[in-house]
């Protein structure tokens, strides 16, 4: 039987925006660089200068410390020189302190109270809630009692105007925030649990229903009648089959044009016949995050009443090895009836990406298509693993899509489509082949384009970010969200 596991969404710490503090409440003050000592903001009168000098005191982004044990304020974060990225990385690293004290001290406090400087603004505020909220995220399978975590924090501004501003901007946030909870525990849980069937039940069950969200899972039979041949394809190889995760938002007076997204939800990859090395296999259980992230983003959308008509489409699967495997050599015929020459088993994605894509535009009548996937191993040597690639056919499109990503504070570097390399694409034995030769992010793009009919589409390999084995900024270790708040963005977007 597989270990049952945390139930998705994991529990944020919650904050509220206060016009004062509250009475017995732990305080941490805020702390800013300058030219000369660093500067120590309200609640901070018993950081004397010797304690300061004591510590190594410099108010730099992310810089925590516990304050003297008589002092009111039990904690000093540095946010910098008070950029809005840098409220972030001072949001986590506090929430990360106050959880590494609460693992050996379960009663020094679950709660804080930060008092604002006068000069904070919205965003600045939102990104400190956001650190706060995603910093101290973790997901485990264990059996122990699980220690205290930081539960609520306390924003405190005096003047009504900003604190009205605060607080708007610091809900909105916790949405975003739950939806890059929620796809981390999608791509954190592991395959024991989360084979294609689990996956789609928890997107259905997880997106509630507000009024103008509907939730519809597809299953192999149904896939086998409407000639879902890519993902049926790579999905055979496993005795857990396939499913398709189909999201509408479709709230009354939607306007602007009708976005679909699609995100690959593989839930494990062997790479099927064209089998993966040991080394690195276990993080395939994170091979679903971009479409976990479309699930989540569908959800924060119609949390947020966004009035934008938006279809999420995830092609679920497993791709093992097994007597029913597809092979390299194989000819699959995708959704639409395009073919499709297979080379590689272990390029699954863009094979049920394709299907998908097509049902799209084809059946949906979507007016332009986002697909989201972790794609390639190319990507993530070609930018690393804190940035995306962006691949699109419209250069407006990929100036929303940039604008989106640096509102989210998740970073794409935009790539090409090389006229050169599309020659490559045509098969001898079918229309298309799987993986043409050449850069294997571009080709791969070069291929998925090939089903999008013409309409502006925009690619996002997110093999890189989408997992991390150290803490930056809000990002822990594990699955990491990436692309779920972009996508937000993007679609709020139209609506302004």
């Amino acid at each position: 039987m597989p270990t049952p596991v945390p139930t998705p969404p994991t529990a944020l710490p919650d904050v509220e925006v206060a016009a004062g503090t509250a009475g017995g409440v732990p305080v941490a003050v805020l702390t800013r660089t300058a030219d000369g000592p660093a500067l120590i903001g309200p609640g901070g009168d018993e950081l004397t200068p010797e304690w300061a000098e004591a510590v190594g005191l410099t108010g730099k982004a992310g810089e925590v410390h516990r304050a003297p044990l008589a002092a009111t304020a039990r904690w000093s974060v540095g946010i910098g020189t008070g950029a809005a990225k840098h409220w972030r990385t001072a949001g986590a690293a506090l929430a990360r302190a106050v959880n590494a004290l609460l693992e050996n001290q379960p009663d020094s406090g679950q709660s804080l109270q930060v008092v604002l400087p006068d000069d904070t603004d919205a965003e600045q505020a939102g990104w400190f809630a956001t650190g706060l909220r995603l910093g101290g995220y973790r997901f485990r399978v264990t059996g122990d009692t699980p220690a205290p975590r930081l539960r609520s924090i306390r924003l405190v501004v005096s003047e009504r105007d900003r604190r009205d501003r605060i607080a708007a901007e610091v809900k909105r946030t916790g949405v975003l925030s739950w939806a890059t909870a929620l796809t981390r525990d999608l791509a954190n849980a592991p395959s024991d649990v989360k084979d294609p069937a689990w996956l789609a039940k928890t997107a259905a069950r997880v997106v509630g229903k507000p009024k103008g969200l509907t939730a519809q899972v597809r299953d192999e039979k149904w896939l086998a009648e409407h000639g879902f041949g890519g993902l049926l394809a790579v999905g055979g190889g496993s005795s857990r089959p396939p499913r398709l995760v189909h999201l509408t938002w479709a709230p009354p007076g939607a306007a602007g044009p009708h976005i679909a997204l699609v995100g690959k939800g593989i839930t494990f990859d062997t790479g099927g016949v064209s089998i993966k090395p040991n080394e690195g296999m276990h993080l395939m259980r994170t091979d679903m995050a971009g479409g976990a992230a479309v699930i989540a983003a569908v959800a924060a959308i119609a949390k947020l009443g966004l009035p934008i008509r938006v279809s999420g489409l995830v092609p679920c699967a497993e791709n093992h090895l097994s007597g029913s495997s597809y092979r390299p050599g194989d000819v699959v015929r995708h959704y639409g009836g395009k073919t499709t020459e297979i080379t590689n088993t272990d390029a699954e994605g863009r094979v049920v990406l394709a299907d998908a894509l097509t049902y799209a535009h084809q059946d949906l009548d979507a007016d332009l298509l986002v697909d989201v996937a972790t794609l390639t191993g190319a990507m993530k040597v070609s930018l690393g693993t804190r940035i995306g690639g962006l691949f699109t056919n419209d250069d407006a499109l990929a100036a929303r899509i940039t604008a989106a990503s640096e509102t989210a504070g998740e970073a794409l570097w935009r790539m090409p489509l090389l006229d050169h390399l599309a020659a490559e694409v045509p098969s001898h034995i079918a229309d298309v082949r799987q993986c043409p030769p050449g850069p294997g992010a571009i080709t791969a793009a070069l291929f998925l384009r090939e089903f999008t009919g013409g309409l502006p589409w925009a690619h996002l390999d997110i093999a890189g970010p989408a997992r991390a084995d150290r803490s930056y900024d809000d990002v822990v270790p594990g699955a990491t969200g990436f692309a779920a708040r972009t996508l937000v963005e993007f679609v709020a977007a139209y609506a302004s």
